[in-house]
């Protein structure tokens, strides 16, 4: 009797597996030392069935007392690391027997596992390679490799099984033949069509797939127990991976049960990063959603996206990267999407910190395309600044050929470089200009870009740009960005499309270099993000519109005044509305989250050193006020002088944490009830 709900999941589903007697034999007689098989490649179209095998294999693994560890290729970066690492991840690199879904996705060291990885395993392991692909020829005229090695290719599922399967799917008897028919022995088709069945649905024709799942989908929704079950479907849809964490933000309690039923769709696939749907009918479902509620589908993919981007900015390390493409993966229109998609079939797409060996490799690209004067200055910066390049590896192994690069310099860097570099001179010249940067303020630079064949409009030189660069337009505490480019040609209509601008040209070498750039503090990055979304729906282009534009920066003198000003406002709205800081990042939700902010700030100096006292002085004094300062001192029971002592401090102690916030430094936690 099953104890656990996973019992129960599994029990259910092997309850309606059909067919694969093939595949379940020889599995089963590897798995118990009946076979000298110890490799099994499982190869067919999307939708065949080959999530479903791997799922009764793992049952049936674990049965026989063998500890069973199951990835997915589409959740693991194509590189011997990435794949290690996400064996240790989930506590399986000691597991007995391995199956790999997608491995489709790990073409890239289909080698380095063939020659390495399972000659290193325990002799009685057995592993699954499944994926839309063929083995490689050397898996199977190796002459070690042909007696341990068996390939099966699914077939469609022959009409007594389609029949079976439609049964056990609780399709009455009489819908049987039709759908048998309509289903073609294809597994998901049939599970689809078993699904509409129940709802008394029978498709009478069928003219092609997407016709067919697009009309079971209908079925599928009215089937839906609740509208939050919709919701979290159109979410799985909208979304790279989908977390339950991710359905608490739309659906909120029921996120859970919301999470099970998604996992029981047949088409569905649950991977260690989270839920995503069959990509043909992740393609359907989003177009349906998108054509029939137009208006929830945008705010849907607004909750996804603030989701996304408070990821993005407490992610560390790798996660960042991977973050910021998930951000991209929501602007399906935009250019860097489709390449991201296109070198995701053929390997790695992580975007990672150089190595000092990849210098040469860089500089050879950099002076091949640009020239010897641009590979003297990236020489230069490299020698003074090597942690700002980072690239992309073609087969994503440590010590893979480059497939892009892109360096970036923000500065103040203290390097000499910044005036000896035309290009960046240029750059710093226009800030200094049209809006000098603030103390703690960055300037960014994305300095050099380029791909291996085909430089700035190489597939791998349009995945490393937008993704180094959404890192650090999010994470940092930027006045302004600006990213050069070669080939205005291609990335002109990019930046139309993301807003920047051109504003500044300088020759170096006789190749002219544009650089387009952006004020963050006229256009600050959270105004930015909401703009972007509405272009992935509008298909909107050009310069910001000018109402979503404020006023100059304040220099830090004029900031504090302010502060200064507003803390006697803080009762007064009318008065608030009227302050500097109304224009400031201050009050980037609005002019009237200006007091929120300033609140939210004197609750946070709790959490200083000492700060509980000069929090509670501020509270007395200005949120909370007492009818005088004199009144205000006796409540917290300080004498006068001292009082005014810890006012002032703690009136200089915020107004510093609030040019951390103006400066992009610090997020305030929201505080619920703080004003």
């Amino acid at each position: 009797m099953a104890t656990r709900l996973g019992e129960v999941l599994d029990e259910e589903r092997h309850r309606s597996f059909v067919g694969r007697r093939r595949e379940l034999t020889g599995f089963d007689d590897a798995v118990a030392g009946r076979s000298p098989r110890r490799v099994f490649f499982v190869h067919g179209p999307g939708g065949i069935g080959k999530t479903t095998l791997l799922l009764e294999l793992h049952a049936r693994a674990r049965a026989a007392g063998r500890r069973v560890a199951s990835l997915d290729g589409r959740e693991v970066d194509a590189s011997p690391e990435g794949f290690q690492l996400a064996l240790a991840s989930h506590g399986s690199d000691g597991a007995e027997v391995l199956l790999v879904d997608g491995y489709e996705q790990l073409a890239p060291i289909d080698t380095w596992v063939r020659d390495e990885f399972i000659p290193a395993r325990p002799a009685g392991d057995v592993v699954v390679l499944a994926g839309r692909d063929a083995p490689a020829a050397a898996w199977r005229v190796d002459a070690g490799w042909r007696h341990l090695v068996e390939v099966y290719e699914l077939d469609p599922l022959d009409a007594a099984e389609s029949a079976e399967l439609l049964a056990r799917a609780g399709v009455a008897e009489p819908d049987r033949p039709q759908l048998v028919t309509l289903g073609r022995g294809h597994p998901l088709a049939m599970a689809l069509l078993a699904d509409a069945a129940r709802a008394g649905v029978v498709p009478a024709s069928l003219a092609d797939v997407p016709a067919l799942v697009s009309a079971l989908l209908d079925s599928l929704l009215r089937d839906a127990p609740t509208q939050a079950h919709v919701t979290g479907l159109q979410a799985c849809a909208t979304a790279w991976q989908t977390t339950e964490d991710l359905l608490r933000e739309v659906v909120g309690a029921e996120a859970t049960a919301v999470w099970a039923w998604l996992e029981r769709r047949p088409f569905i696939v649950s991977g260690p990063r989270g839920l995503a749907p069959h990509d043909l009918a992740r393609e359907v479902l989003h177009s349906e959603f998108e054509r029939r509620s137009p208006e929830r589908y945008r705010s849907l993919h607004r909750v996804v996206h603030d989701h996304i981007v408070a990821r993005l900015r407490v992610a560390t390390g790798a996660d960042r990267q991977l973050q910021a493409q998930h951000l991209m993966y929501l602007h399906r229109k935009a250019p860097f999407t489709a390449a991201a998609d296109a070198l995701r079939a053929q390997g790695s797409t992580a975007v990672v910190p150089a190595r000092p060996g990849d210098h040469d490799e860089v500089l050879a690209l950099i002076e091949r395309f640009e020239g010897p004067d641009c590979a003297e200055l990236a020489t230069a910066w490299l020698a003074e600044l090597p942690e700002e390049l980072s690239v992309v590896r073609i087969d994503g192994s440590i010590d893979g050929s480059i497939g892009g690069y892109v360096y970036h310099v923000f500065h103040p860097s203290g390097s000499a470089l910044e005036e000896r570099d035309p290009v960046t001179r240029a750059a710093l010249r226009h800030v200094a200009a049209h809006g000098p940067a603030r103390p703690g303020e960055q300037v960014n630079v994305a300095r050099f870009l380029g791909g291996r064949h085909d430089y700035q409009r190489d597939l791998y030189a349009v995945l490393a740009g937008p993704v180094s660069s959404l890192v650090a337009w999010v994470t940092r505490p930027l006045a302004w960005s600006f990213v050069m480019i070669t080939d205005t040609g291609y990335w002109g209509p990019v930046f139309d499309y993301l807003g920047f601008a051109p504003l500044v040209e300088v020759e170096v070498g006789g190749l002219r270099h544009v650089g387009y750039g952006m004020d963050w503090r006229r256009l600050p990055v959270d105004v930015w993000l909401d703009m972007m979304s509405d272009r992935e729906h509008s298909g909107g282009t050009g310069p910001p519109p000018a109402s979503l534009l404020r006023p100059p920066p304040l220099d830090r003198t004029r900031f504090a005044a302010a502060v200064r000003v507003a803390l006697p406002d803080l009762q007064r709205p009318d008065r608030l509305m009227t302050n500097l800081l109304a224009s400031s990042m201050l009050a980037v939700d609005g002019p009237g989250s200006l007091r929120a902010t300033i609140v939210a700030a004197i609750e946070s100096l709790r959490d200083e050193p000492r700060g509980a006292t000069l929090s509670a002085v501020l509270t007395r004094t200005y949120v909370r006020a007492a009818p005088t300062q004199e009144a205000a001192a006796e409540v917290l029971g300080l004498p006068f002088s001292t009082y005014r002592r810890h006012l002032a401090k703690a009136i200089e102690q915020l107004t510093d944490l609030l040019w951390a916030v103006e400066i992009g430094a610090v997020r305030l936690p929201a505080r619920p009830g703080s004003d």
